[in-house]
């Protein structure tokens, strides 16, 4: 029963990676992925094929003494209970993480009808393609640590689309811009779902992500940009969609108080958990609930009537977030917390034998296999490249039990948000942008993977440089 729990996850798995070539929303296979591997956990514990260990490290079986010696009969603090527990215990821990995201994708909705991002319009001024290659990369890495590189990624290609016509032009910014904003979002704990996942999880504070990360970031992107300044294709001027004096007429009454509004509502989360310790979701939806306040109030038009307010509402806005990609993080991270909790084999720890769980225990042979932990979180970047970001991080907060804020979380951190860029599949920034400006892959690996792959090990060198001086 072991056996096809593992194999049902591997087997889903499989079919998320190649989603393209199956025509099949990944968000299908991570369902019935995550329903399948508890259906088989629970059959084979409650026929007593197997055990799972919740959190705490507690191992519960059917028929053996648990922990505490209560016997296998059930009862209070009985291995049903236990099980149940442990499988309540990892829903609270994702349902965290998926209201998080929610609040968030809403509160960028509501600036999005209301126009707020063409206020971005007014910094781009320049028809000289390597003021501008900075200017756009830039704005990529910062919008990306306030709201998420994803939705960075499509403000900035929508951007780009009225300022570079030339489509030929235009690729090569966006391409960088994938890398701008998957670096961004590494050393900010809202910038990209892996680090808001390690931040719920308390493995990494928001402060500690910032101080350790942001100059390895920063690094990760500048390098790449100031080379691809040297190259051909950012010589010269562009030439600027026929007149920039439409910015204006394209703003609405509400869009620079909404955009600056939600902005300020995503940043005040952090401030918020630090003053009152209180999980990030209860931060998040406090700023959702002052952002749609605000929004069933202001006028977005001089003739502002009533049968208009729809247009701008948040019910509006909730209707365009994408409840495919909240299923999906729901089914990924549900079944590797299965793959936790299933108890595989026993390790040494601490002079005596311990039952571990499949993640753990994976996370043992590799320190036996690579006794390196850095090489690992390489390697766990250059993965990340090839499949999901969010099962690996998931995983690898299973695998390793190591204080909050240690050396090792803030790599992963690093690794996996910025790993991603080199190949333009590796990551959802990247899978945006591809979709939007038909990206093909070949193109992208030829001639803008090696820049990524230059700003990745560059941003490894500069973190692995600074951890003496920080840790």
């Amino acid at each position: 029963m072991t056996t096809a729990v593992i194999l049902c996850f591997i087997l889903g798995y499989a079919a998320i990676v190649f989603e393209h070539p199956l025509r099949l929303d990944k968000t299908v296979p991570a369902l019935m992925m995550a329903a399948l591997c508890w259906a088989l956990l629970a059959i084979g514990f409650n026929f007593g094929w197997l055990s799972v260990i919740d959190t705490h490290e507690e191992v519960f079986s059917m028929f053996t003494v648990d922990g505490h010696g209560h016997d296998a009969g059930g009862g209070h603090g009985g291995p049903q209970e236990g099980f149940s527990n442990t499988l309540l215990h990892h829903l609270g821990k994702t349902a965290e993480i998926l209201i998080f995201l929610i609040g968030a994708m809403t509160i960028v909705e509501i600036i999005d009808l209301h126009r707020g991002f063409e206020v971005l319009k007014n910094y781009v001024r320049t028809r000289s393609k390597k003021k501008l290659l900075w200017i756009v990369g830039a704005l990529g890495f910062v919008l990306s640590a306030i709201i998420d590189n994803l939705t960075a990624t499509i403000v900035l290609v929508t951007l780009l689309r009225k300022l570079v016509t030339n489509k030929s032009e235009r690729l090569w910014f966006v391409s960088m811009i994938v890398i701008a904003a998957n670096a961004g979002g590494a050393w900010s704990p809202i910038g990209d779902v892996t680090t808001t996942m390690l931040w719920i999880g308390e493995k990494v504070s928001a402060q500690g992500l910032i101080t350790y990360l942001v100059l390895p970031s920063i690094v990760c992107f500048a390098i790449p940009t100031f080379i691809a300044t040297l190259l051909p294709q950012f010589k010269g001027e562009i030439s600027l969609d026929e007149d920039m004096g439409d910015v204006e007429a394209q703003k609405l009454l509400s869009s620079t108080v909404m955009l600056y509004l939600g902005l300020g509502a995503i940043v005040f989360v952090p401030v918020f958990k630090t003053i009152t310790h209180l999980p990030p979701y209860i931060g998040m939806m406090l700023s959702l609930g002052v952002v749609w306040l605000v929004s069933e109030y202001i006028h977005p038009e001089e003739d502002f009537s009533e049968s208009r307010r729809h247009m701008y509402s948040a019910h509006k806005a909730l209707s365009r977030i994408e409840m495919s990609s909240i299923l999906f993080f729901l089914g990924i991270l549900m079944a590797v917390a299965a793959l936790e909790s299933l108890v595989f084999g026993a390790v040494m720890h601490e002079g005596q034998q311990i039952q571990v769980g499949t993640l753990r225990y994976v996370a043992e042979w590799l320190d036996k296999v690579i006794p390196n932990q850095d090489i690992v979180v390489i390697l766990l970047g250059f993965a990340s490249a090839i499949i999901d970001n969010v099962p690996l991080v998931a995983a690898s907060m299973g695998m390793y039990d190591v204080p909050m804020d240690s050396k090792l979380w803030h790599f992963i951190a690093y690794a996996a948000g910025t790993g991603g860029s080199m190949l333009i599949i590796g990551s959802a920034a990247g899978v945006a942008a591809m979709g939007m400006e038909r990206i093909d892959f070949i193109w992208y690996l030829r001639k803008v993977a090696w820049l990524a792959f230059i700003g990745f090990i560059g941003g490894a060198i500069a973190f692995l440089m600074l951890v003496p001086l920080l840790f």
